[in-house]
């Protein structure tokens, strides 16, 4: 956590401290060791950074006092480090590496997830609690905070294939680079992508031939990161650098 992440509706109107208890609390007195009088980098979701000065250490809970020499309003004046204009498009992973990829890719900055049934996906998965909007909204705070940025990612969960890739995709790959990674592609993936990007990722063993034919008719270009058959966890990270 580098970041404690407030929501806005902790923040104080007559600029009194804040109280923090739970894991953001765990986090200053286990990890930070801070002390009263400590500065702690502090960032309001949806909105800008700053700090804040640790008032009190209790035995489960902390008083912040947000600086007011910065913004007298809120004491925070920094802005949050850009949001890539992209949108990934990942087949939904096993549950237990959904929670942790997530994370990594709130942190990345992506703009928009959509997580998307396939027919190499168990459709168990999509019974997990970790598919519960609190447990997502949870993973994606995380993400932000070990990125010390404060803008969420959107999420969207499509449990249809066929109608999002007939009804849904060819509006969002419109005027922007489209791409479907798929080990059979003789085209190598693009580095450095500039502008609004879309890329659809499969799961492990890739999308079937007739997702790929509906991923192309949206408009979406096949291409390869190369012969090896990777995990989802691998492949997210490499290829989002790569077009990085």
């Amino acid at each position: 956590m580098n970041l404690l992440l407030l929501h806005p509706d902790e923040l104080s109107t007559d600029g009194s401290p804040l109280r923090l208890e739970g894991r953001r609390f765990d986090h200053v007195r286990q990890v930070l060791r801070s002390a009263p009088g400590d500065l702690l980098r502090v960032g309001v979701l949806g909105g800008k950074l700053g700090q804040g000065r640790l008032i009190t250490l209790g035995d489960d809970f902390l008083d912040l006092l947000l600086d007011p020499s910065r913004d007298p309003a809120t004491g925070l004046d920094q802005e949050s480090p850009l949001v890539l204009p992209w949108t990934l498009i990942l087949a939904l992973p096993r549950p237990k590496v959904l929670r942790r990829l997530i994370s990594a890719i709130a942190t990345l900055g992506i703009a928009r997830i959509y997580l998307l049934h396939t027919y190499k996906v168990d459709k168990a998965y999509w019974q997990s609690p970790l598919l519960s909007k609190e447990s997502l909204h949870q993973a994606l705070l995380l993400g932000l905070e070990q990125a010390g940025a404060t803008r969420l990612p959107e999420l969207h969960l499509r449990n249809r294939f066929k109608p999002f890739a007939e009804d849904e995709l060819p509006g969002l790959a419109a005027d922007t680079t489209a791409l479907v990674l798929h080990p059979g592609s003789s085209t190598p993936c693009p580095r450095a992508v500039e502008g609004p990007l879309i890329v659809a990722i499969g799961p492990e063993g890739g999308f079937l031939p007739y997702e790929i034919g509906k991923l192309e008719e949206a408009g979406l270009e096949a291409v390869s990161l190369g012969e090896r058959i990777l995990r989802v966890e691998t492949v997210v990270p490499w290829a989002l650098g790569r077009l990085m």
